[in-house]
């Protein structure tokens, strides 16, 4: 497109500060002490849209926290692209690891981003790669350049599952009626290696409790004598994976495909260093299900990890006791054809299972969602490859991802259009962790890439 990169150059530094405001305002859709932040940003998301360029924009109340919906529409016998964001962000928990303050956002140069990187909480995910889309939309319709039409659904509850979204969505058919949805919610394997996810995980999560006795006990006088929940717990925890780390649960990997040597071997052409990653991680050895490779265990694989686990006392000094009940959250990541519905029941049924006499177990589902896989030969995939091929300078390589995106999976099945994945960040960003970070040349280097995805996409649909 004509001055993308003149346009960008010229309006860099605004850009930027727009962004960095964003990330000012903590929108934890986890915790309701952040209620009136998330309800600003919906506000403030609102208000970019229109600056962009939308003729109607309007935040649509739900159930929990609201849809921010935007559409130009220049002609209704061009493409729509529908654009889906999120604008809340995970906690910031543990404060004390982060190197500076999560909402107060600083620029600092790093290994991977020798030209600066923004440090805050939703820096990468997904404030600042929503926001690629928003200055997209900015350019082309300040340069008269959009070629098709353009609908924004930008969401404040994804960290927490998006349940109010698929009503949302199953409700507004007609509104949200596309030929593509554009997502910028995933990576890419380098600055110098541009890729495109074409494959997501699927999610269930899960939370247990194990109850012993009916209240804390001495651990002198009753030690021995009756089942620690904790004992006990982290027992049936261990017993989730066997000797090869393959999960144990009856029924896991009915649905599970088992992809070809040759797919497999196309993989594999990704760069990856095992040294480095190990070096990146501080670790001395990688760990997983026998017979994959690492890339392999963290996309085509299922999965089972304990996000948290607690009970007892854990202040300072000592207190023997045995709880009266422990605690953890297990996230089970799920490939295409595993129903996360029917894996929770499994899960359930199987935890309870297992849990010896003496002892009293609840599990409580929380969220999940399906996998998800798109082809490559796609009108939407050709369009956003040939808009990498202009803007690095090569062909991006085709790649699953292991994280989840569950609503994508909702989309096809309401809306009947394919997802195409467009993200900008990388592994290193921290997205999920402190000192979370997207990169400054990642960031101009989105916007200017996604108007051509639209040129692109409109020249292919004639």
């Amino acid at each position: 497109m004509n001055n993308i990169q003149s346009y960008i150059k010229e309006h860099k530094d605004r850009f930027l500060n727009e962004l960095i405001e964003l990330l000012k305002v903590p929108s934890v859709s986890a915790d309701p002490a952040y209620k009136n932040d998330v309800l600003k940003t919906a506000e403030i998301i609102k208000k970019s849209l229109e600056n962009a360029g939308c003729i109607t924009v309007e935040i649509c109340k739900t159930d929990g926290y609201p849809i921010v919906y935007g559409e130009k529409i220049i002609d209704s016998n061009l493409p729509t692209v529908l654009v889906y964001g999120h604008y809340d962000v995970q906690p910031a928990d543990p404060l004390e690891l982060w190197d500076s303050p999560p909402y107060e956002p600083v620029i600092k140069k790093t290994d991977k981003h020798p030209e600066g990187a923004i440090f805050a909480r939703g820096a990468c995910d997904d404030k600042g790669q929503m926001y690629m889309h928003v200055k997209a939309m900015e350019f082309m319709t300040a340069t008269n350049q959009l070629p098709c039409n353009v609908k924004f659904m930008i969401e404040g509850e994804e960290e927490v599952g998006s349940a109010n979204l698929a009503t949302f969505v199953k409700n507004n058919q007609e509104k949200l009626k596309n030929d593509v949805i554009l997502i910028s919610d995933t990576g890419m394997i380098a600055n110098d290696v541009p890729s495109i996810t074409t494959g997501l995980r699927g999610l269930s999560y899960v939370e247990v409790e194990v109850t012993g006795p009916n209240r804390d006990l001495h651990s002198g006088l009753y030690g021995g004598a009756v089942a620690n929940p904790i004992n006990i717990l982290t027992k049936m925890i261990a017993s989730l994976h066997d000797e090869n780390n393959h999960i144990t649960i009856s029924g896991f990997y009915d649905n599970v495909e088992e992809l070809s040597k040759e797919e497999r071997a196309e993989m594999a052409k990704a760069p990856f260093n095992l040294d480095n990653y190990k070096t990146a991680l501080d670790i001395d050895a990688v760990y997983g299900e026998t017979g994959y490779t690492t890339n392999e265990r963290n996309s085509i694989r299922p999965t089972l990890d304990v996000n948290g686990i607690w009970g007892g006392y854990i202040g300072e000094g000592a207190k023997t006791v045995i709880a009266s009940k422990a605690y953890a959250k297990i996230s089970m990541r799920l490939v295409p054809n595993q129903d996360w519905e029917n894996i929770t029941k499994l899960f359930m049924t199987h935890f309870e299972n297992i849990a010896p006499k003496g002892t009293k177990v609840k599990v409580t589902p929380h969220h999940g969602g399906q996998g998800y896989v798109t082809p490559i030969n796609s009108i939407g995939y050709q369009a956003a490859s040939k808009a990498y091929q202009d803007t690095f300078g090569k062909t991006p390589i085709p790649q699953r991802s292991g994280g989840s995106i569950p609503i994508v999976a909702l989309f096809e099945q309401e809306l009947k259009s394919k997802t195409i994945l467009m993200g900008f960040g990388l592994d290193s960003d921290a997205i999920h962790s402190p000192n979370e970070h997207f990169g400054v040349w990642n960031y101009l280097k989105g916007i200017e890439t996604i108007p051509l995805f639209y040129k692109y996409f409109a020249e292919l649909s004639q």
